[in-house]
Order: structure tokens, then C-alpha cells, then sequence
């Protein structure tokens, strides 16, 4: 790994098995990876799902800065591994899911090949990203998309609240 400290951050959902707790043990598993340090992490948020299949439970996603001592593609084979440890299932696009981990952005990279585009290309339209983002890092610029908070503005906050243990 890389000596190189990088900044990086991430998106996380479940809305499977206990989405909470699926999103708070992989923040435990970001965490606890020995090349990671998480630097923020954001509230959780029950927000409605997007795309994929109708009749879908709601989602909890969450937001994380973490400082990784890899390079960006590492840090994907990092998230990948956490996902699969969580059971996560690739067969429905934008369909239920135990766990996802998106890398939105990694330190100012802009990458675009077929396993990593960065920044994330859909972060700047996505509520239940932009509102837990803004509230670890408010002042981010997303690429050419623009600041993270004026992104939240524009998409604005409907289908998004905190989440409140059930």
C-alpha cells in the first residue's frame, strides 16, 4: 500500500436485514481496515428508494470521509470485500441490497474507465447522498458537478429524514 495518505469519501445504503445496523457494521469494518481511518461520518438517514424495482423497503445511507494509505482502486477492492461480508447480492440494478458502498469522491480525482468514474456520476442528483455529504463536508466539490451544499439545495431534502430506530 501506498505511504501517500489520500482522502476519500463514501456512501453507504442497506436497506436489507436491519439496514442500520448493516450500515453502521461497515463503518466498523472501514474503521477497523488497517489502510482506513474514518475522519466523519455522517447521522443515518431513512430516505425512499430510487430506481430498481417498485415495493422496495425504505433505505438507510449514510456518509463517511475516511483517509486511505491506497490508491482509489484499493480502496474499491476494500469496499467490494466489506459489501460481499455483508451479503451483498448483484443481480437486480438498483434493487434491494444488504449493503452498498459508493466511492462519491477520492481526494480531487476525476477518473472515468469502466470500474471506477470518479466523481461518482450521479452523487450531484441524489438526495440521500447530497444530505448526509453535506453534513460532513459541506464544501466538497464533486468534479465539475459543483459544492456539495449547493447540490443539496438544488436537489433539494423530499424522501429524506433522519433515521429514527424503529
Amino acid at each position: 500500500m501506498s505511504l501517500t495518505i489520500h482522502v476519500a469519501w463514501l456512501g453507504l445504503g442497506s436497506n436489507l436485514d436491519a439496514p442500520a445496523d448493516q450500515v453502521g457494521r461497515a463503518i466498523e469494518a472501514l474503521a477497523a481496515d488497517p489502510n482506513l481511518r474514518v475522519l466523519a461520518k455522517s447521522s443515518l438517514y431513512r430516505t425512499a428508494p430510487v430506481g430498481g424495482p417498485a415495493g422496495q423497503p425504505a433505505f438507510c445511507n449514510a456518509c463517511v470521509a475516511v483517509a486511505a494509505r491506497c490508491d482509489a482502486y484499493a480502496l474499491l477492492d476494500i469496499t467490494q470485500a466489506i459489501e460481499q461480508a455483508h451479503g451483498r447480492v448483484r443481480d437486480v440494478r438498483w434493487g434491494p441490497r444488504t449493503l452498498d458502498i459508493d466511492m462519491l469522491a477520492f481526494d480531487d480525482l476525476m477518473l472515468n474507465d469502466p470500474r471506477l468514474t470518479l466523481p461518482h456520476p450521479r452523487a450531484a442528483e441524489r438526495a440521500f447522498v447530497l444530505v448526509p455529504l453535506a453534513e460532513i463536508a459541506p464544501a466538497l466539490v464533486l468534479g465539475r458537478q459543483g459544492r456539495v451544499i449547493d447540490l443539496c439545495r438544488d436537489a433539494g431534502t423530499v424522501g429524506v429524514e433522519r433515521w429514527r430506530a424503529a
